[in-house]
């Protein structure tokens, strides 16, 4: 008989581990692996969907962070040609280290909820090494990504991004489909980089600041908010009427502000 690890989920990781197998099962269709394709699976835990994906014939990479881990999945894996194991963080890991083929990567992983934001953040700046993205979330963040404007989850995370990616929220998954149960619903959400982005921005860092700037205090105003960036008149001339509060703004006049700041910035006289 195999010796077994156990492992407990550890608070500090913010890992819960997915053993429902209806749900496993629902999430390897909605990702629909082929042979050809080259797999990355962020902070695969106890393995769930590490079995289905190599099952695939894809090749896979998979980072995690828990070294008390690394011994259970290379007890499960380590024998397939075509599973390579990443101890580290996620956060702080280079993309471009795998050598995928630009538009190739495509990335699985059920999130700790206090990482998900700044890893999505981390992964959209190698957007172009990136085909699609299929993650296990907290309900209400996936709401957020795939938000549209006018309401109170539209902002800073829906809006960067939608800029680089198409988002559709595909199905819910209940608490008691984990190992401990979280105390929220979870969601998985498909981030599809796009091939041409919809609204290019002249900088895209512009567009992050003055999203940053907007959302900041998205009660007030818009020439409230941006007035450090942008005067009123420099907001009108961009066809957004400033009296607005940041969420009535769709994704195109957001870029328009930060073309603007940008254009601003260019002709402003350099101090040497």
């Amino acid at each position: 008989m195999t010796e077994h690890y156990q492992h407990r989920a550890r608070k500090r990781f913010g890992q819960n581990f997915l053993h429902d197998a209806g749900v496993i099962d629902r999430i390897l269709r909605a990702i629909n692996a082929k042979p050809d394709n080259r797999l990355l699976e962020i902070g695969p835990g106890q393995g769930a969907l590490t079995e289905g994906l190599l099952n695939s014939g894809g090749q896979l990479d998979v980072v995690e962070l828990d070294k008390d881990l690394i011994p259970i999945l290379n007890q499960q894996f380590a024998g397939k040609s075509n599973f390579n194991l990443h101890q580290g963080d996620a956060l702080k890991f280079d993309f471009t280290s795998l050598n995928a083929a630009p538009g190739s990567l495509r990335v699985v992983g059920n999130l700790p909820y206090n990482i998900s934001t700044p890893l999505i953040f981390h992964l959209l700046n190698n957007a172009s090494l990136i085909r699609d993205m299929h993650f296990m979330l907290q309900k209400e963040v996936v709401e957020r990504l795939a938000a549209g404007p006018g309401g109170g989850d539209w902002g800073r995370l829906s809006i960067m991004v939608q800029y680089h990616c198409k988002v559709e929220h595909l199905f819910n998954v209940g608490p008691g489909a984990f190992n401990p149960p979280p105390k929220v619903d979870s969601a998985i959400v498909r981030l599809v980089p796009h091939a041409v982005l919809p609204h290019p921005a002249k900088d895209h860092r512009m567009l992050e600041r003055v999203v940053r700037e907007a959302f900041n205090q998205r009660r007030k105003t818009l020439r409230n908010t941006l007035k450090n960036l942008l005067s009123t008149d420099e907001i009108q001339a961009c066809d957004v009427d400033g009296s607005l509060r940041p969420e009535q703004l769709d994704l195109a006049a957001f870029v328009r502000l930060a073309d603007a700041l940008s254009d601003q910035l260019a002709a402003a006289p350099r101090a040497d």
